[in-house]
């Protein structure tokens, strides 16, 4: 025992009652109780009736190198297993973990493996991951696969896998189809994000220019903002919206809809008007109108339009939410007038 195994117990220990026989014919004596306790597989191999009576118990585990084996059973009577060691015969004890069900090695072979994961390796890993129901590796060698497909493709690993397992090829060419779809989707979803996001923005800055006014457009009954307190902290938005309402007042096609930039005005005023619950007090222009033409007509883009209202209202709770609280609860100057008001340009 001393000769392969280090333990501070050694003199607790009894006499060894079984043998571990290795491939290349060495023997490594253990303990039943201790083999039996650790592994289930091993319990069972140990309890099973024996064919030719012998005083002397055998064990067999083969097919891979004796020291893999010998640090096999030295995990289970010590749990420990250093880096070196999992470095070097990682993949013989992860296999030996599965099949003798040791799962705290098995963890610790998989985690190892994993991280020392290499365009070479990477197919022969991953078909030892699927054969030793391994789902963290498994995942971690699809993803490398997925990132670095040109060159695992080139290895002589995928060429072999092709011509003996088309079953595995197709199953990580439609995890490859499966990974750009949702990164398509992510994309698509962030974009949509960041286009909902503005146009939030874009509501909050209309109802700032109709309500006090941004530097140059405003309501005729206020003087010019940048005389009071300057452009606001959202005039890259603002300056555009501003030149957007400057050609919408002056427009001779604006209701004809001949004028793009006229229909994306009209556009905003009954997304605010969507949006919009002070419909009584508010100082945008035509809210209530639209408000109550949505009322009385019923489209059949209604569905479409009321989805992209959740979505913008959404993005605008998420906008106060993220500012900090003093500036979400510092009030915005208001002026009660019911009727629809011209602007100062």
């Amino acid at each position: 025992m001393s000769s392969h195994f280090q333990f501070s117990d050694q003199n607790s220990l009894p006499k060894p009652d079984v043998q571990i026989l290795t491939s290349n014919g060495l023997r490594i004596p253990a303990h039943t109780g201790i083999l039996a306790s650790v592994s289930p597989v091993l319990e069972n191999i140990i309890e099973r009736p024996h064919k030719h009576h012998s005083s002397e118990k055998i064990i067999p585990i083969l097919g891979v190198p004796c020291d893999a084996v010998s640090l096999f059973i030295q995990f289970l009577y010590s749990s420990r297993c250093s880096e070196e060691e999992l470095e070097k015969y990682g993949i013989h004890l992860l296999a030996l973990s599965h099949v003798y069900l040791v799962p705290q090695l098995k963890h610790m072979c998989s985690k190892a493996v994993g991280q020392r994961l290499t365009v070479e390796n990477v197919v022969d890993v991953l078909q030892l991951a699927r054969l030793c129901d391994s789902p963290d590796l498994y995942v971690k060698c699809m993803k490398m696969l997925s990132d670095n497909f040109k060159a695992v493709e080139k290895t002589e690993g995928w060429k072999f896998m092709q011509e003996n397992d088309p079953f595995l090829e197709l199953e990580i060419l439609r995890f490859i189809d499966e990974a750009e779809s949702r990164k398509k989707r992510t994309r698509r979803h962030r974009e949509e994000q960041r286009l909902f996001m503005e146009l939030s923005e874009a509501m909050e800055c209309l109802e700032h220019i109709c309500t006090e006014g941004c530097t140059t457009v405003g309501p005729c009954d206020l003087e010019p903002s940048h005389k009071r307190r300057g452009p606001c902290n959202k005039f890259s938005t603002c300056e555009g919206l501003q030149l957007l309402i400057k050609h919408f007042a002056v427009c001779k096609n604006r209701v004809n809809g001949k004028c793009s930039r006229c229909k994306r005005m009209w556009q905003l005023l009954r997304l605010h008007s969507s949006i919009c619950d002070q419909t009584d007090s508010c100082r945008v222009p035509l809210c209530r109108q639209f408000k109550l033409k949505m009322q009385r007509e019923r489209k059949g883009d209604e569905t479409l339009w009321s989805l992209l209202v959740k979505k913008v209202a959404s993005a605008r709770v998420m906008s106060s939410l993220s500012l900090p609280k003093r500036k979400r609860e510092e009030p915005r100057e208001t002026i009660h007038d019911h009727g629809i008001r011209n602007f100062r340009k």
